[in-house]
């Protein structure tokens, strides 16, 4: 059997819980590897998992994201990378029962980003990618051999299927490109360092506490666990020894009944079973038994070393020593704790956390797009504010995205909501967690590629735009705090009193007369509503333009592709100018509705001139009219003038559209030397 010696490690995911006990055994055993982790911490991760390594010689922390080709690209070719252990995942079946697109983002779309920059670089001698024993599927009760290495996948959950999945795409890049894999499958693993979302800490916790233990079903679901330092064993067997092309069960026929489980932490804190045990409705499909045949493993001359006994004593006792690692987590203690997994939400490293040398070990790359940062209101004023504190939902969209760039550039301390919208106990868990001062709301449905999407799906967009905007504003006001809505003035169109051309815009009072989409329908309804609640600040935002040209949402971006374009003047909004401008607005506390655009119209063939001056001389465009433009859009689009004398009026530095086009948009991005414009 052929022994394998990596040189240079990638270890992604390994500030979360398995591969963090591989890296700080890998580090500490091969002085000789460099180990690079990838991470980008998200709730389930913490750097503190990796304190043993951090000052090591031999070891570097990235915080990054596998879905960034680039980045992994970068770090393949940079570091030198001959080795990638593959853990970086989303793994609880709960959360994909909530949110399966996240897990086919993170589990499928990342593995294919790694494997794509292997194949592209060339250089890497192992792939070794973790997957799971829930591939396999349910195994029957009466089974006395496990599933092997051979056995059909059939998944039953949206986790399990994402691994499989992976899977497929890991063994087609071995067989096409003849990249050098090899997968692991492993049952439950245990121990120290397990964010308690899982069976085993979660439980040691509430015992911790004197809570309840609950329990899925009847609990006769049968599992297999293994401890984590027995798991990290079997890597680093399998990174030495695994053959090319081969898979690996991980496990061990040790089975235990969940409720049997509970009893034995029960044990532990001389808990009564039948007064702390609670039985709770189930998941919508929980597999009965998992078993694993792990004898292909064992030949290589692995096998568990730690019973039972030993091992839920040792993660118990880490558990109590170490009762704050993962800060509050009375959101994953819940019964069915999906609502902690949203789209990108990252766990915030706070230096004091753990040792002072940490910072120069995190290599943390933002970049942060050019805004400016108005100058707050009585700058002279001794007196000092309180302490800002932002919670922001809308982390994958556009807005919310640049709100979290434009806090971490202003040193605000923020966090994204993890709960949906429409569900109230999810965002008074959010207000609970988090201690918000302000709550902004940018999330919202605007549809794919644009709001046409909208017409075939209104109940979700009902239950996004017009249920979750009411539920949180009315969450926020019990709590007595500020809400910031990003809203739309899509809600107008020019009429008899704002005819075009005029310079008569719509002002906040106005009602609202654009009925032409559906999500026009349901953002003035909504807007209607919130009127009623006075902790509200409604920021009626128009065909956003930032100086990002390579973004879609971006209007800019999306005309200059159209093979033909309208020519009408319309209201817009110069996001780098105004959202620093919205942060400002809590700070002062605005309530109320504010048409949110810069002062004046501005035209397509203005813009798209502009573009031709300053982007692309080249550059040509046909106009169509609004009578040819209704054959090829399923919903008429909204046209009007907003007037923003309000908003010029609380600030006065606020630029026109065009001046704001050309300082924050075209100018940041000119292409075209000075003097070399067509004239």
């Amino acid at each position: 059997m052929a022994s394998y010696t990596p040189k240079n490690i990638l270890i992604t995911g390994a500030a979360g819980f398995i591969a963090s006990h591989v890296a700080n055994r890998l580090v500490r055993n091969y002085p000789d590897y460099k180990v690079v982790v990838l991470d980008k911490l998200d709730y389930c991760s913490n750097l503190k998992n990796l304190h043993p390594s951090l000052c090591s010689p031999n070891f570097k922390f990235v915080k990054g994201d596998i879905a960034s080709a680039d980045l992994v690209h970068f770090l393949l070719l940079t570091e030198s990378i001959d080795t990638i252990m593959h853990f970086a995942a989303q793994t609880h079946v709960d959360n994909s029962f909530g949110n399966s697109f996240e897990f086919t983002k993170n589990n499928i779309y990342g593995t294919h980003v790694l494997l794509e920059a292997c194949k592209v670089t060339g250089q890497v001698r192992r792939f070794i990618h973790v997957s799971t024993d829930e591939v396999y599927g349910e195994t029957d009760e009466d089974a006395v051999v496990g599933n092997h290495e051979a056995s059909q996948l059939l998944p039953t959950n949206p986790y399990s299927a994402t691994k499989a999945g992976a899977e497929m795409l890991v063994m087609a890049y071995g067989r096409s490109y003849g990249l050098p894999v090899i997968t692991t499958r492993g049952n439950n693993v245990y121990g120290p360092n397990q964010f308690p979302e899982k069976l085993i800490p979660k439980f040691i916790l509430l015992a911790m506490r004197g809570l309840q233990l609950p329990i899925h079903g009847d609990g006769s679901n049968v599992r297999s666990y293994l401890y984590c330092e027995d798991v990290a064993e079997a890597f680093e067997v399998v990174l030495h020894r695994g053959e090319v092309g081969h898979v690996y069960n991980i496990g061990t026929k040790k089975e235990r009944r969940v409720i049997d489980v509970a009893k034995d932490i029960c044990g532990l804190f001389n808990l009564d079973p039948d007064s702390v045990i609670k039985l709770v409705d189930n998941r919508p499909f929980n597999d009965q038994r998992y078993f694993l045949d792990d004898q292909k493993l064992q030949n290589l001359g692995w096998s568990e070393r730690t019973t039972w006994e030993e091992g839920l004593r040792k993660t118990m006792e880490w558990y109590t020593s170490n009762p704050g690692w993962w800060g509050d987590v009375s959101g994953a203690l819940v019964p069915h704790p999906r609502m902690l997994m949203m789209p990108g939400i990252e766990r915030h490293f706070d230096a004091s956390e753990a040792t002072k040398d940490m910072a120069s070990h995190v290599t943390n790359n933002l970049s942060l797009a050019t805004m400016v940062v108005p100058a707050p209101r009585n700058a002279a004023a001794s007196q000092k504010p309180p302490p800002l504190k932002f919670l922001i939902y809308g982390r994958t969209g556009w807005i919310g995205g640049l709100l979290g760039k434009i806090c971490t550039k202003q040193g605000i301390p923020f966090e994204y909501g993890k709960g949906r919208l429409e569900e109230r106990s999810q965002l008074i868990l959010d207000i609970q967690s988090v201690k918000p001062t302000h709550v902004f709301n940018a999330a919202g449905v605007t549809g794919r590629p644009n709001v046409d999407w909208c017409e075939s799906h209104k109940t979700e967009t009902i239950r996004t735009n017009v249920v979750g905007t009411l539920t949180l504003a009315d969450v926020c006001r019990e709590h007595g705090l500020l809400m910031m809505n990003y809203a739309t003035g899509c809600i107008f169109e020019y009429d008899d009193a704002h005819p075009e051309g005029s310079g008569i815009g719509f002002k906040e009072e106005d009602k609202p007369n654009f009925t032409g989409s559906y999500y026009s329908r349901t953002k003035a309804m909504v807007e209607e509503l919130v009127r009623e609640y006075d902790n509200v600040c409604t920021l009626r935002v128009r065909m956003p333009i930032s100086s990002d040209l390579n973004n879609p949402r971006n209007f800019i971006t999306k005309i200059s592709r159209y093979n033909k374009v309208v020519n009408i003047p319309n209201s817009m909004t110069i996001l780098d100018e105004l959202l620093p401008i919205s942060i400002e607005m809590a700070k002062r506390n605005c309530r109320g509705i504010w048409n949110f655009t810069n002062p004046g119209v501005v035209s397509h063939n203005e813009i798209l001139e502009m573009y031709q001056k300053y982007i692309d001389p080249s550059f040509n465009w046909v106009n169509f009219t609004l009578e040819e433009q209704a054959k090829v859009i399923v919903a008429p689009r909204s046209n009007n003038e907003m007037d923003a004398s309000k908003l010029k009026k609380e600030f006065p530095e606020l630029h026109s559209i065009k001046e704001s086009l050309i300082k924050y948009v075209f100018e940041p991005n000119r292409k075209v030397p000075r003097g070399g414009e067509t004239k």
